[in-house]
């Protein structure tokens, strides 16, 4: 692959996706970057100040128009870097969560991230080239009582990169699936978990998180678990029975179970 490509990231107002994306910058590659925020312009523009041409996109990507609307700014540019990074999360009890809620949660982390993947995994195949960074999470090998619905999406995301890995090899394109754990992002604002015991853990520094991830992509491994004790827990997840995993899911994630 030419040493500068252009690198799109979605996600990237913010959190580990902010920080894959100035990894790019950093390292001469052109941007495309996209949120669902107004804030996707400010760090389009730090990242413009590492001298590399950045173009910004404020799009709803849980949506197939709006992916459709973030790829027309490739305006016929090849993706060798792509970061589907994009995601949503969702805390308490199912049956309190608004459906509308829900649904954004699942069209974000798993239609709007397979349709991107579609189109421009697409693209990497005829051109033979590519590299593919998924971020997904450790939270897919459990359970997740009070965060059902972001847990299975996590757990689709997981479980589709590996099988993506798998056929587009022989193209000469990498997917790598990150799966981190709790990290220190807006996400427990915005999943309304800070009253609880995992909200108000100690969490990882999604710029060594956004490291990690990209560096295994750049090696092109398959998935990399950030931190030893994610690396253990995940251990874990593959001989514990479900139901054990789920109540132990429970004790971190209900409402209310953080310091009073």
């Amino acid at each position: 692959m030419p040493t500068k490509t252009l690198a799109l990231v979605t996600g990237a107002s913010s959190g580990i996706g902010y920080h894959l994306a100035r990894l790019c910058a950093e390292d001469g590659h052109d941007l495309l970057v996209a949120a669902d925020d107004a804030d996707i312009h400010d760090a389009a523009e730090s990242f413009r100040r590492e001298g590399q041409r950045v173009d910004a996109v404020e799009v709803d990507l849980s949506t197939t128009e709006g992916v459709d609307e973030l790829l027309s700014e490739l305006e016929g540019r090849p993706v060798g870097l792509l970061f589907a990074n994009a995601g949503r999360g969702l805390g308490r009890a199912f049956l309190d969560q608004p459906f509308r809620e829900i649904r954004h949660v699942m069209d974000t982390n798993m239609l709007g991230t397979i349709y991107l993947l579609h189109r421009v995994v697409g693209q990497m195949r005829e051109a033979r080239q590519g590299r593919v960074l998924i971020t997904g999470s450790v939270a897919g090998f459990t359970p997740g009582a009070y965060q059902a619905v972001y847990n299975a999406s996590k757990a689709f995301l997981d479980n589709f990169s590996f099988a993506l890995r798998h056929e587009v090899k022989e193209h000469d394109i990498s997917v790598t699936c990150l799966m981190p754990g709790a990290t220190e992002t807006e996400f427990f604002d915005t999943a309304h978990l800070q009253d609880t015991k995992i909200g108000q853990s100690k969490k990882a520094d999604p710029a060594e998180v956004a490291r990690a991830g990209y560096d295994a992509m750049m090696r092109g491994d398959g998935d990399i678990v950030t931190g030893w004790m994610n690396k253990l827990q995940s251990a874990i997840a593959n001989i514990t029975p479900a139901q054990w995993l789920a109540a132990g899911h429970a004790k971190g994630a209900a409402p209310g179970s953080g310091k009073a």
